[in-house]
């Protein structure tokens, strides 16, 4: 397929989590507008407390064929967010293929589940290393090649409900993701002079391997008590056809939507906000 101009024509996105769910859906949209897409994926097992798979080589693959399908360039790479020296050389790389970095999508994460006296110290770490700390050492990365190419820019960190209103079962997981807000809104202030907005968006059940359904199940069975903090969506979304597209979880290319929006223009006043993806959950 031949590029064609879209809204972010000349521009290069860095996205994090890359090689499946929203990581893949940010990559590929971002793309059909109109980016060069750096795109990196863990591909690899980081811990025996993250019981379900993570993404594989192939997966990430398949990703880069998604991206180029479009018509655009992709670099790829096998990448831990908690190796801050992988993360500046992919960077470093990035710059020096595409000659600028405009969009960051810090998606990587992980989740588990567990009471917080309960849960082990392993797993504890391994949820607020990659979430907290490797969301740091990738805006550690990112953000200088960003202010050195000079051309402002969008950030923006993959947070999630539980960022905003804690949830019972995951506490390690709200903690990280209230972290992530809070990365948010001081780095908004540090790099608007640069012309760079930073924003983090909330989503709320997406239809990812990370989600564990059954993990989720077995926990409500224990404690039935805290399924009454994870709340059904209030409303049905319809697609522009009309039909209910209503599911027990949202798509990770409805949260693309919003990232889209986010990377692009249309969104030049928006910095230091929390956008909740969530169908209305948050608002009862």
């Amino acid at each position: 397929m031949t590029a064609t101009d879209g809204p972010l024509e000349g521009r290069v996105a860095f996205i994090t989590g890359a090689a499946r769910g929203q990581g893949r859906a940010h990559a590929t949209r971002l793309a059909r507008e109109g980016a060069d897409i750096i795109a990196i994926d863990v591909c690899a097992p980081v811990s025996d407390s993250i019981t379900y798979p993570l993404g594989t080589s192939e997966e990430l693959a398949e990703t880069v064929r998604a991206v180029e399908a479009t018509g655009r360039k992709v670099l790829a790479r096998e990448v831990d967010i908690r190796d801050l020296a992988a993360l500046q050389q992919v960077v470093a790389d990035g710059v020096e293929q595409f000659g600028r970095l405009d969009i960051l999508v810090a998606n990587a994460g992980v989740l588990s589940w567990g009471r917080l006296f309960e849960m082990s110290e392993e797993q504890w770490n391994t949820v607020i290393d990659i979430n907290l700390n490797g969301t740091w050492k990738t805006i550690r990365a990112a953000v200088p090649a960003m202010i050195e190419a000079g051309n402002g820019g969008s950030i923006i960190l993959v947070s999630s409900s539980a960022g905003l209103k804690a949830t019972p079962g995951n506490g390690h997981y709200a903690a990280s993701k209230h972290g992530i807000t809070s990365l948010t809104n001081s780095l908004a202030l540090e790099v608007g002079e640069f012309g760079i907005r930073v924003n983090s968006i909330h989503p709320y059940s997406i239809d990812t391997p990370m989600v564990e359904k059954e993990a989720m199940m077995e926990l409500f069975g224990k404690f039935p008590s805290f399924i009454h903090s994870f709340k059904p969506f209030p409303y049905r979304a319809v697609s522009q056809q009309g039909a209910s597209t209503l599911q027990d979880f949202m798509t990770a290319e409805e949260v693309s939507d919003v990232v889209a929006w986010l990377a692009g223009d249309g969104s030049l006043t928006i910095s230091g906000s929390q956008i909740n993806v969530d169908r209305g959950t948050m608002n009862y």
